[in-house]
Parts: C-alpha cells; sequence; structure tokens
C-alpha cells in the first residue's frame, strides 16, 4: 500500500468516528439517483444510471438460438460487462479482467435467482428453439459502488426491453415478459464501520463488501460478499435493513421512470 492511500484511509476511518462521511453523508444514505431509460435505439431495451458520478449504461439485445440441454423449454440469459478505460485509468483495454467478471456475475445472479426474467415464456420451439437475451454493461464513470449502478440499469433496461418477435417473423413484437424486479443495495466495510452505497475513496479502502438485493415483499432474493474482510452478524442485519429501507425507495423511482 502506498502513503497515499495509508493517509486516505486514516483521514476517512477519523472522520468515521465522528459519524461522518467525506460526502457529509449518513451512513445508511445513498447518493442522488438519475434513471433514464431507452438511450439507445438499436437496442431492445437500454437503461443509463448514475449513482453520484458513477455512471453505467445497459444495452440489451435479443436472438434466436438453442436453448441449454438442462432447461430445454426456457430462455437464455448471458450477462457481460465492459470496464471502459475512459471510466477510470485504474481500467484496461483488453479481454475482460476479474473484476469486470465478478461485476457480471453479481448482477447475473441478481437477474437469475430473483427469477425477474420469465424465461418459460421465452421458448419458441422446445430443445430447438428459444429466445437468447445478452445483457451488456457499460461503465462510463466510476465514482464507487458499480455494483449498484450496474443492477440497477441492468433492471431498468429489462423492465423497459421489447422482444423483436417481428424481426424473426415469429408475430408482433411484445415486452419482454418481467416480474417485479429485486434491488441491489451494496455496503463495505472499512476498519470497524459499514456504510451503504461506497463512494470512490470508500471502495478503495473497503476490507469487505457485501451486496443485497431484495424484493417488493421485503424478502431477500440474492447476497453477494466480495473482498477479504468479514462482518459480524450484527452488521450483517443492519446491512440487510438498510438495503430494505433503501431498496424501497429505489424501486418507487425505478417505477416511475419506466411505469411499472
Amino acid at each position: 500500500m502506498t502513503i497515499v492511500p495509508v493517509i486516505k484511509r486514516d483521514y476517512i476511518c477519523k472522520l468515521a468516528e465522528q459519524g461522518r462521511r467525506v460526502d457529509g453523508r449518513k451512513f445508511d444514505e445513498y447518493r442522488k439517483i438519475q434513471i433514464e431509460t431507452s438511450v439507445v435505439n438499436k437496442a431492445e431495451g437500454s437503461a443509463r444510471v448514475k449513482i453520484g458520478n458513477t455512471q453505467v449504461l445497459t444495452g440489451i439485445k435479443m436472438d434466436v438460438g438453442e436453448p441449454y440441454p438442462d432447461t430445454p423449454d426456457s430462455g437464455v440469459l448471458t450477462t457481460a460487462a465492459e470496464l471502459i478505460p475512459l471510466a477510470s485509468p485504474d481500467f484496461e483495454s483488453g479481454p475482460p479482467q476479474e473484476d469486470a467478471i465478478e461485476l457480471a456475475r453479481v448482477v447475473d445472479r441478481g437477474v437469475r435467482e430473483s427469477k425477474v426474467i420469465e424465461l418459460e415464456k421465452l421458448c419458441i420451439e422446445p430443445e430447438e428453439k428459444v429466445w437468447i437475451i445478452f445483457v451488456d454493461i457499460h461503465i462510463l464513470d466510476y465514482d464507487g459502488n458499480l455494483f449498484d449502478a450496474a443492477s440497477l440499469s441492468t433492471m431498468a433496461a429489462l423492465t423497459t426491453s421489447i422482444v423483436p418477435a417481428s424481426r424473426f417473423e415469429l408475430g408482433e413484437d411484445y415486452p419482454l415478459p418481467i416480474k417485479e424486479p429485486p434491488i441491489s443495495c451494496t455496503s463495505v466495510k472499512f476498519d470497524k464501520y459499514v456504510v451503504i452505497d461506497p463512494s470512490l475513496d470508500e471502495d478503495e479502502i473497503a476490507d469487505a463488501r457485501l451486496t443485497v438485493a431484495t424484493d417488493n415483499n421485503g424478502d431477500i432474493r440474492a447476497m453477494q460478499k466480495g473482498l477479504n474482510g468479514s462482518f459480524t452478524r450484527d452488521e450483517i442485519q443492519k446491512v440487510i435493513n438498510a438495503s430494505l429501507n433503501n431498496g424501497r425507495e429505489i424501486r418507487k423511482q425505478l417505477s416511475q421512470v419506466t411505469g411499472k
């Protein structure tokens, strides 16, 4: 660790001792969230989300192909993330790095485990032909908390996606069959302090990370822990409570934007 991160960590921890964060937020408070849908005309669905200065664009494309052998009568979902070098000096061009792979897996798990897409309704011919959904996540600006921005932009894009049936002479286009989307909320721990929606500085000094996806009923649909540190039982409960409270407000905003 270089001297700059050590100084930064000490400063952030001293603020946390006083119950403060660098940007003035409470420990359980999000930055301003902006959601915009239908931003890519050639995509079946798309959305751009800003959380603070972090900005993520997700595009949805659909094609017709063969199902997986173990799910012959269900559509297929594939998720990929690209960390564009212009978004951060830490991102490199070339094949997907470990961070991009982890980001795609966390978002994919939130979608898949919650069964937000009714994949069984995307079967055209069992064992022969189904709809394949490609979720492409592009990081435009990185200022902390990529997981929530990527997940929210993906949910917004999926919720407003249209199945391009007419392109394949399969009838009229129709909305992608979607259930109530879960909302992912990410918290990090540094020293003995736990904060939600980490800024870039908080991301950089974090010892542990926990992403919790909850649904409209207040049930947990997916959880993903990252980094090498650990959380106590009480800390996990606080993370869950903060995720539920913030999730309700974010879901309202998503519904207002998508109309669903």
